[in-house]
């Protein structure tokens, strides 16, 4: 009986005291919704019967601080490839700042190592949380606008710098790895929340704001969404922008798509944002509603709940005229409130890993920030011809070496970077590399450049586009130059660069041509007659010493092309021919382009053989894998990227002539063999039904392809889906 009694006088005192504690905690918070201890949907709950009306508008907005209620919003930054606090874009406003510059989006893709891409990507979030903290900058904001994960379908797109390329899984597993990145890996909060750009099929720039890309449910599901449909899933982002485009007819910023496809099916629950300006060209552009109170209320029944635009006086009106309520408003903005709370800005900065983040030496300046840049540009540099072993250049030999070209003596940057702490030129590399026993002479005059070439050993001309055109909104310096809002017209490179590169090839045929360009170019008979051609973006604060490093054998360039290369415009549909199976991209196109999707080559060689699967028949719902041995058998370390492909043999409907389905990028030694794996769900080989509305995996055989590129298939093995 003493016993008894004991027992429950202990379980009541714990009671009370839990009780106490329970008391005490709320006590320290003037509201629940400050309780970080409380579940997220109560927290927002209880913020939201808090708020006025105007306050809840005002949160719409990029910026949901409540000065009330001591809520501390944060608002959006740019950052597809370093975070954006510079020059060009205008992102610093009138008090700029330098961070760190990695190569451009697409140049980054090139690495094809998603390893890389969420290296530079947590970089960017220390980054951008320390401008956001410190005590000395406190400016953007933990919303970052990065990963683009738009298809590059079309070479002539002026965005396609800030694209992954022109394949959705490929483009899906960089934007996941860059997600990732950003948002980091603690279980409870973001160093920085991910917002995906621009959902979706967006790759046209001309008539933007009023064009519709049409193409059948197929290629919604199995191409145009599958990055943000991965970035979501897979990579966990919870924000996104809409585009400016109609898709079949209907603009995106109002789409059902939004809802019924985002929220619903991939269990976005997050910022979904309208582009800049989007709103009023509802009204003005497409022509949609005739008034802008109803745009507002189109974009907030659609799930819209930031808007990048003057939207008050129409939501309020559209609020007057109840064609939306509170309610609608309240729906949206819990959306906005998760983001939030996973950024920790409304919980105490104790408790948030990242909040110590500002203190200290600013982090652009550091080494290590300087040598990942270095090394992820070094891995993005593709070699694209390399004729009797010219490159490596030998510096211990060569005594001259000619430097020319419009694109030798600067680091461009384009319209979202920001401005890098420091920039090394391709002439400040070179210079860097050599020391003083080769002369370098260099012009970026097309006339001393022939004399200079004339009494060279070697001739590097660096030639390409130009990312900001230097002239403004919407211009650009002729037909084969684009940008955000102007497409190219030409893929050829301009007159002058032609005419310079051929030239110097009457005088000097020795001659390295160096592209440096976000874009492919039809450069037919450079491919013909110059000996070697390596292809590097722009932006990278480290341009010129990672080219140097690989002009001169201190790395063995292993990147990898994108996209394909046509050889002419006559090989592409019109742009705004958005049905790829038109003989678009490299699964459609039945014509041998200049370069193909996955080309790239390498100062040594490799060998594939011993092609292995797990199995030889594949349940719908299992996976196989697919296992080969690679082999340096070259005289000097490289680094190979094994593409795997498939092919449906049997399939009810018409499906890609190839389509990427796992890669993998090593780093051998000369003489070396490695095993590479690969695995491949079943699932990733579905078709989506239109009349069961889902994917479907079919009863085939399938041939899988292991390559070095999308048209340099090594070995092949079928197996049979069951």
């Amino acid at each position: 009986m003493k016993n008894k009694l004991t027992a429950c006088n202990f379980k009541l005192l714990l009671s009370l005291c839990l009780l106490l504690l329970t008391k005490a905690t709320f006590a320290q918070y003037k509201y629940p919704f400050q309780n970080p201890n409380l579940p997220t949907e109560e927290r927002i709950s209880n913020l939201l019967s808090l708020m006025t009306l105007e306050e809840k508008v005002n949160c719409l907005s990029t910026n949901p601080t409540i000065v009330r209620l001591g809520v501390k919003g944060t608002g959006h930054v740019e950052g597809l490839h370093g975070l954006a606090m510079g020059i060009p874009g205008g992102w610093g406003r009138k008090t700029p700042v330098p961070t760190t510059i990695f190569p451009q989006s697409i140049g980054m893709a090139e690495t094809w190592d998603p390893e890389l891409l969420k290296q530079a990507a947590a970089i960017e979030a220390y980054e951008t949380r320390y401008m956001f903290q410190s005590e000395k900058y406190h400016k953007g904001g933990l919303v970052v606008r990065a990963p683009n994960a738009d298809i590059g379908r079309d070479p002539r797109w002026g965005r396609t710098e800030e694209s992954y390329g022109e394949d959705a899984f490929f483009n899906g597993t960089m934007a996941v790895a860059y997600i990732k990145g950003l948002q980091g890996n603690d279980p409870k909060y973001w160093a920085t929340a991910a917002l995906m750009k621009h959902f979706l099929a967006n790759s046209n720039e001309n008539s933007r704001d009023s064009s519709s890309s049409d193409f059948d449910e197929r290629l919604l599901r199995e191409y145009y969404s599958v990055p943000f449909r991965m970035g979501v899933e897979q990579g966990g982002s919870r924000a996104y922008m809409a585009s400016y485009n109609r898709v079949n007819g209907i603009p995106q910023t109002v789409s059902t798509m939004l809802k019924d496809m985002t929220v619903n099916q991939w269990g976005q629950n997050g910022i979904i944002c309208t582009d800049g300006g989007a709103y009023r060209l509802l009204v003005n552009a497409h022509h949609y509603y005739p008034t802008l109170a109803e745009a507002a209320a189109g974009c907030i029944k659609a799930g819209i709940n930031q808007f990048l635009d003057t939207y008050k006086p129409g939501t309020m009106e559209a609020l007057q005229k109840k064609l939306i309520t509170e309610t609608d408003i309240d729906a949206n903005l819990r959306g906005v409130f998760r983001v939030m709370i996973k950024l920790g800005q409304l919980d105490p900065s104790e408790m948030v890993p990242y909040s110590n983040i500002g203190t200290g030496p600013e982090p652009w300046l550091s080494q290590k920030n300087r040598d990942f840049t270095r090394l992820i540009t070094q891995k993005s540099i593709v070699l694209l011809k390399n004729q009797d072993n010219l490159l490596p250049l030998d510096k211990t030999k060569l005594k001259s070496i000619a430097l020319v070209g419009p694109r030798s003596a600067e680091v461009l940057q384009d319209w979202y970077s920001g401005t890098p702490p420091y920039s090394v030129s391709i002439l400040e590399g070179i210079k860097n590399k050599i020391g003083a026993n080769v002369t370098v002479s260099h012009t970026t005059n097309d006339n001393l450049a022939i004399a200079m070439a004339k009494s060279a050993e070697a001739v590097v001309v660096c030639v390409g586009n130009n990312p900001t055109g230097n002239l403004g909104w919407k211009k650009v310096d002729g037909s084969t130059e684009g940008r955000e809002a102007v497409d190219r017209q030409s893929i050829s490179l301009d007159s002058a660069q032609e005419a310079l590169i051929k030239n110097l090839y009457k005088v000097n045929q020795h001659i390295i041509l160096v592209m440096v360009s976000n874009f492919p170019y039809a450069i037919n008979w450079e491919q013909k007659n110059i000996p070697a051609i390596i292809h590097i973006t722009h932006c990278s604060q480290e341009q010129g010493n990672a080219l140097a490093d690989a002009l001169f054998g201190d790395i063995n360039p292993g990147g990898r092309l994108v996209q394909t290369w046509p050889n002419s415009l006559a090989q592409l549909p019109p742009i705004m021919d958005y049905n790829i199976r038109h003989g678009r991209t490299y699964m459609y196109l039945k014509d041998k382009p200049l370069y193909p999707f996955g080309f790239g080559l390498s100062y040594t060689t490799f060998q594939y053989s011993n092609l292995k699967t797990s199995a030889d028949k594949v349940d719908r719902n299992g996976e196989v894998t697919i296992s080969i041995d690679i082999k340096n058998t070259g005289t000097r370390s490289g680094d190979e990227v094994v593409q795997l492909y498939v092919k449906h043999l049997k399939s009810k409907v018409e499906r890609p002539i190839e389509e990427l389905k796992g890669f993998k990028r090593i780093t051998l030694n000369a003489g070396e063999v490695q095993t590479v794996s690969i695995k491949l769900p079943a699932s990733t080989l579905a078709y989506w039904d239109g009349a069961k509305k889902s994917f479907v995996v079919e009863k085939e055989p399938v041939k899988l392809m292991i390559g070095s590129s999308s048209a340099d298939i090594k070995a092949e093995k079928r197996i049979e889906i069951k």
